[in-house]
């Protein structure tokens, strides 16, 4: 797409401009897009007026000197109060009176939702538009009320005299007197008549109708703060001091009270909490909560709390010695404070230094000499690594023990807390005992930056020492640091779009030139509205992500609502995420503890790439000794605006580490100014694919000559490795025929029943012969419906008159002493033989015969006979056992070894190998199977004829029909036959194999290590949930024609992890917000989620939860132990 491609769409502009003043007066619809009457704008007029009228009669009342000011301000609030109340009966009213009537012609279904049909200028249909009404009667009521009280807050507000005192100026007087009632009005006809949409819309449905309370709510804040900030401010200082006084008179004890919460407030409780009413369950209950599943959880024990119980000790003694014996003298540049801050600044250089040395860049600018270069693989990652490894642990333990003790020694010094408790000695104080442990980077600097001032400046009757207690100089500090971070993280945003509006060619459309002069020309404006954004705490907002700058509301550090992880558009992909993320988030762990990935805070955003795949993290909470995160991936299936992007994120990270042997130290990055900056490589275990062009193996001639040799002896393997796990649940042959019955599986019990009925003695074809012959049945079928179907076919094995079948799995087939002469199938096909097959009248159709086998034991190692009944001739009996691998079949059997059996001859492999009726019953269930899956040629099978066979796609024949109807023989052979392609592969790979014993390992290793199939199946999602560790699948490119092979090899790999910008992430996602659910702009072609190499729009967008991102996987919150 172009970068002139519309912002909006012709349907969405109209509805746009439609929408958009009816959310600046508040909810009157003057735009409809189609023709109303003009008492329907005039009634809209005058509801919306309402509220100026009611306040002018009591401003007028009062300007006459008729009422005092409240008195006035009563009036009017009774008067809307009844005048909203009316408003809610008349739409009740009206939705009572009308009468359901049904259309009997709809001229235009798309308009019919939106156009009205009116009556009457009081109608109901009129009432209806104009006033909808509430959805609950307790918001009928409460919304009335509250716009009564707002109304007459208002009009008390508003009144000329005390405007007219506050300014002395008349011209000042008329237009707040206009703009404040306006301002009024809006309000009420949000709060009673229509609620507007806003552009700050959070949820999608407005359940509870909130959205109405939004505007009053504005008003409100704003008149309260002339209301009330006298009263109040007076009335939180005396009580804040009367309770701080009267429940804690000693100052020792708010020492003590404020540590102590401080440090265990900072602690994961809902873990902890977790963990002891898992342990209080599991000694209570039963074992199965001993089972519960736990994820990533923290896993809260005895070490953890002994710990935790240490160290708070450790605090509270520290605090209240040093209180009680050296907390008396004034800062001074030798006092027992000053040292406890030369300390603190010295460990604030120390971790800062040990932090940056961690990370590829310094500063994000440039390259860090210590760095490993050209890290391409695991093994020698951490062999350079492990001087950092080292550094790593030595900053972990001075954020974890040394720092927090040595700022508790600052704050207890400190003679703020000698004295009478204030309110904002309480605030400030317990809010830096908190921050002390519950984020100990920021604590740090803060207490560094006061205690700097204060060497500088001992000057007492500065207003800084002289009115401000130290608790609050932290306060102020702090939010001072958060908002110029905030500042600068939103101006790098701003600058980042203006630039690439017109140097990334892509996203430069005509209007660019011009937004770009704008920008310059009001820089000072741009400037302050990214100061009260930051100010506000909330989102830079580009208006569809053009150089447009607005301030968006404040939202959550999530910017979703919902709880965490509980929405993802999962798919195929979905399952890879959900392998690697255990392991991914056990090298975060380690990552967040050593300092490798900055400072990170909650709200933080981390991109992760491997290969394809692409990682979202989000650090969601973060407090002493752990971190909370959310890791979602993003989709696999590349679309262009993906690729692009993704593109340039493999760029920026090969730059970073796979490119670095020929690079000067400290040399500069040359993405500065990107959002996305390189932090360093994880070693993760996942999976890495691998995809090939097979061409020139599956097409080979000489490979193909080979497949059915091959597919022989893997599928003889196979079926002896299955005929003997099964001998495994027998205890002796005695028992083989109950329970060779007894593991059949379910299919094949119903089939075993079914064709264990006695056949009929008749020999003419009569109704009891085709009992389930139907009139529904088809003449050209090529068997009968219902049971028929599932009776075996006559078999050609055996030239026996009589038959007694005892054989172990079988079932009978005959009433006692009744001889067969014809199956009803014969009798079927004797009376109806149109287009039945043909059928050999000079021979005789035989069943199977009973096999007597010449060692007892060789009945544990028999297959079933419902899988030696394929319809072959005898020709290709003789032929397959001139086939069958005679050495290779002697060879499997030595190699079984019936431990399970507890009394065995010493020879019984030999003796198997001699039974000649057990060879012949595997001949016969090779022979089914290749007549299944091959027919009955014996050409080289073709490259497309493998693929059909590989992924059960082979066209119908009769062999086919035969097979699938066994279906456990079936998956057998098929993946018998799956394996035999991947033995190709490999020995056209890796040379030609050269015994048995090297075959034996190679179909071991792939029943053990690997799974052999294709990717839509569901135990390949198994699989790698499994982590099997190797997966094989076979595809083909219709398009180019050919065929790749895909390799999925388990393995402990480098990730490569950055630190994005997050103003520039919750500036995109509160345009993406406001977009979709105001300006309801989902085109997927929109030029807001088009690609952008610098600010990564496309992944950003995907990244967002659902429904307007669309991540395919999204975790729950993940509790990082941080020790």
């Amino acid at each position: 797409m172009g970068p002139d491609v519309p912002l909006l769409n012709d349907y969405k502009q109209e509805f746009f401009l439609k929408r958009f003043p009816q959310t600046v007066l508040g909810g009157p619809r003057f735009k409809l897009g189609y023709c109303a009457p003009p008492y329907i704008y005039v009634n809209q007029i005058i509801l919306f007026l309402i509220p100026w009228v009611l306040g002018g009669v009591g401003t007028l009342l009062y300007q006459l000197g008729i009422m005092k000011d409240y008195y006035t301000a009563a009036l009017s609030g009774g008067l809307m109060f009844v005048t909203a109340l009316i408003l809610q009966m008349t739409n009740l009213y009206a939705k009572q009176k009308t009468v359901t009537v049904e259309r009997m012609q709809i001229q235009n279904t798309l308009t019919d939702e939106d156009e009205f049909e009116f009556s009457s200028c009081i109608g109901s249909e009129t009432v209806k538009f104009i006033v909808p009404g509430k959805k609950y009667i307790i918001n009928t009521v409460f919304h009335s009320l509250l716009a009564g009280v707002l109304c007459g807050l208002g009009t008390w507000y508003l009144l000329p005299n005390r405007i007219t005192l506050l300014y002395s100026n008349i011209g000042g007087t008329v237009m707040i007197f206009v703009f404040g009632w306006l301002t009024i009005c809006i309000g009420e006809y949000s709060l009673i008549i229509n609620t507007a949409t806003e552009t700050a819309t959070f949820q999608a449905l407005d359940t509870y109708e909130i959205t109405a309370l939004m505007r009053p709510f504005y008003i409100f804040v704003f008149i309260a703060v002339d209301l009330a900030h006298r009263l109040l401010v007076m009335f939180l200082i005396s009580a804040g001091t009367a309770i701080a006084s009267y429940f804690i008179p000693s100052t020792l004890g708010v020492i003590l009270f404020m540590t102590g919460f401080g440090f265990i407030l900072s602690l994961n409780l809902s873990e902890i909490g977790f963990a002891f009413k898992h342990t209080m369950v599991s000694h209570l209950a039963s074992s199965k909560s001993k089972n519960m599943h736990r994820g990533l959880r923290i896993q809260f024990g005895w070490r953890e709390f002994i710990f935790y119980l240490t160290v708070l000790t450790f605090a509270l003694i520290e605090a209240s010695l040093l209180h009680q014996f050296a907390g008396f003298s004034s800062f001074s540049k030798g006092s027992p404070q000053a040292i406890a801050s030369y300390i603190l600044i010295i460990l604030l250089i120390i971790m800062w230094i040990l932090r940056e040395i961690q990370r590829v860049y310094l500063f994000g600018v440039f390259r860090n000499p210590y760095y490993p270069k050209d890290v391409r693989t695991v093994t020698v990652f951490m062999e350079k690594q492990r001087r950092l490894m080292k550094v790593g642990v030595v900053r972990r333990i001075l954020l974890t023990l040394v720092s927090p003790f040595a700022m508790i020694a600052f704050l207890a010094l400190d003679r703020s807390l000698q004295n009478l408790h204030s309110v904002s000695v309480c605030i400030g104080f317990t809010r830096i005992f908190r921050m002390v442990w519950q984020n100990t980077e920021n604590a740090l600097m803060d207490i560094v930056v006061v205690s700097v001032a204060q060497m500088l400046v001992f000057n007492p009757d500065l207003w800084w020492n002289r009115s401000l207690d130290t608790g609050i100089r932290l306060l102020l500090v702090g939010i001072l640091r958060d908002r110029l971070l905030q500042f600068f993280s939103k101006l790098q945003f701003a600058v980042a779009i203006l630039l690439t509006s017109w140097t990334e060619k892509k996203q430069r459309r005509k209007s660019t030139a011009t937004l770009i002069t704008l920008n310059v020309v009001f820089f000072p404006i741009l400037l302050t509205f990214i100061a009260i954004s930051a100010l506000l705490s909330s989102p830079l907002l580009p208006l569809f992500t053009l150089p447009v700058f607005l301030i968006g509301f404040p939202r959550p550090v999530r910017s979703w609502p919902g709880p965490v992880g509980t929405t993802a558009c999962v798919c195929s992909d979905t399952v890879y995420y959900q392998q690697m993320v255990p392991s991914l988030a056990v090298a975060l762990q380690s990552a967040l503890a050593a300092g490798s990935l900055g400072l990170s805070l909650p709200g933080s955003h981390y991109l992760c790439r491997f290969q394809d795949r692409l990682m979202w993290i989000l650090v969601l909470e973060k407090g002493f000794t752990y971190c909370g995160v959310n890791i979602k991936g993003l989709e696999l299936q590349e679309t262009s605006c993906h690729a692009a992007e993704a593109h340039r994120v493999d760029e920026i990270f090969e730059m970073a580490f796979e490119h670095q042997e020929h690079t000067k130290i400290l040399s500069p990055n040359h993405h500065f100014g990107h959002i996305l900056t390189p932090c360093t490589v994880l070693p993760v275990r996942l999976y890495s694919d691998a995809r090939n062009v097979l061409s020139g193996i599956i097409d080979s001639h000489e490979n193909l000559k080979h497949l059915k040799d091959d597919f022989i002896k893997v599928l003889v393997w196979m079926l002896v490795q299955y005929c003997y796990k099964k001998s495994k649940t027998w205890e002796s042959p005695g028992s083989v025929n109950k329970s060779k019955k007894g593991s059949f599986s379910e299919n094949q019990r119903k089939g075993a029943v079914e064709r264990s009925r006695p056949l009929r003695e008749e020999d003419s074809f009569s109704v009891d012969t085709i009992e389930d012959w139907t009139d529904d049945s088809d003449v050209f079928d090529l068997e009968p419906s219902g049971r028929m179907k599932d009776r075996k076919e006559p078999g050609l094995l055996g030239d026996v008159p009589e038959v007694h079948l005892s054989i172990p799995g079988s079932v009978e087939t005959q009433g006692q002493g009744v001889p067969q002469e014809m199956s009803p199938e014969d009798k079927l096909y004797r009376a109806v033989v149109l287009g039945l097959p043909a059928v050999d009248k000079g021979k005789q159709q035989e069943v199977l015969p009973r096999v007597e086998f010449s060692c007892s034991y060789s009945e544990l190692l028999s297959i079933p006979e419902e899988w030696r009944t394929a319809p072959v001739p005898p020709s290709k009996v003789n032929e397959m056992r001139q086939r069958f691998p005679e050495e290779w079949y002697h060879f499997i059997l030595s190699q079984l070894d019936f431990f399970h059996l507890k009394e065995k001859p010493y020879n019984l492999p030999e003796a198997l190998m001699k039974d000649k009726a057990l060879k012949d019953l595997y001949i016969h269930g090779v022979l089914s199977c290749c007549f299944g899956l091959f027919g009955l040629d014996n050409t080289v099978p073709a490259p497309s004829h493998v693929f059909r066979a590989y992924t059960g796609g082979i066209p119908w024949s009769v062999g086919l029909d035969w097979l699938t109807g066994k279906p456990e023989l079936f998956q057998l052979a098929l993946k018998a036959f799956r394996y035999t392609f991947k033995l190709m592969v490999d020995k056209a790979s890796l040379g030609p194999i050269e015994n048995f014993k090297e075959l034996v390992n190679y179909l071991e290793e792939y029943e053990n290590d690997w799974y052999i199939g294709l990717v839509s199946d569901l135990e390949w999602q198994q699989a790698v949930l499994q982590e099997k560790p190797y997966l094989f699948s076979l595809g083909h490119d219709p398009n180019m024609g050919i065929y790749t092979g895909r390799v999925l090899t388990l393995q402990e790999l480098l990730v490569q992890v950055g630190k994005l910008n997050d103003e520039a992430v919750r500036g995109q996602w509160a345009n993406l917000s406001w977009e979709l659910l105001y300006a309801t702009n989902d085109d997927e072609e929109r030029y807001s989620i088009q690609a952008h190499p610098v600010l990564l729009r496309n992944l950003t967008v995907q990244a967002a939860d659902p429904p307007l991102g669309y991540p395919v996987y999204s975790s729950e919150l993940l509790h990082l132990p941080l020790f």
